[in-house]
């Protein structure tokens, strides 16, 4: 089993640590904070490149931590909610990724949660230093819950910001008058 957590944390981790440095430093193809500010902007998450620099962080940081088995409900929590805001912004393409849907996120946030419950396993930095046994169920639902708590205040002030950007439409529709005119022939 622990052999078996150690290469889902290293995968999965290195991945989220890679699409951290896409936002924060262009790497990998990524956008860079100017590119994933920008579209941050433009769904809702303002300012954007401050919200690219907390969700590139988190990314980097949750998937090195993961990687490493440090502070695993921590960095579980941080990717649940990372994770959770990615997929709010894909929620309208469905579920399956090739459609833009929001299939990987929900991937990588279910992996965090696993990882909350089970523990890093014996060959982690927190099996090391004796702390490995921050796992189980209620460790496992508070990463999840602080997570998704996380998430909702950041996806909440995203839907306020897309809000206040559309314009006010009248509440009845404007009516016009004809004029007639009589011509005679």
């Amino acid at each position: 089993m622990d052999i078996g957590l150690l290469l889902l944390r290293l995968v999965v981790g290195l991945l989220l640590a890679g699409h951290g440095s896409q936002k924060l430093f262009g790497m990998f193809g990524g956008h860079g904070l100017d590119g994933t500010g920008g579209f941050f902007h433009s769904v809702g998450f303002r300012p954007g490149r401050q919200k690219a620099v907390v969700a590139g962080l988190a990314e980097l940081s949750g998937g090195l931590l993961l990687a490493i088995g440090l502070l695993t409900p921590l960095a579980a929590a941080a990717v649940v909610g990372t994770m959770t805001v990615a997929a709010s912004v894909h929620v309208s393409k469905g579920l399956w990724g090739q459609n833009g849907g929001y299939e990987l996120p929900l991937v990588y946030a279910a992996v965090a949660a696993v990882l909350a419950f089970t523990g890093p396993g014996s060959a982690s930095l927190d099996n090391l230093l004796g702390i490995d046994d921050w796992s189980g169920v209620a460790v496992g639902l508070l990463a999840v819950a602080a997570g998704l708590l996380g998430a909702l205040v950041v996806i909440s002030g995203a839907r306020r910001a897309l809000a206040s950007d559309a314009p006010a439409y009248p509440t009845e529709p404007a009516t016009t008058t004809s004029v007639t005119t009589a011509v005679d022939v």
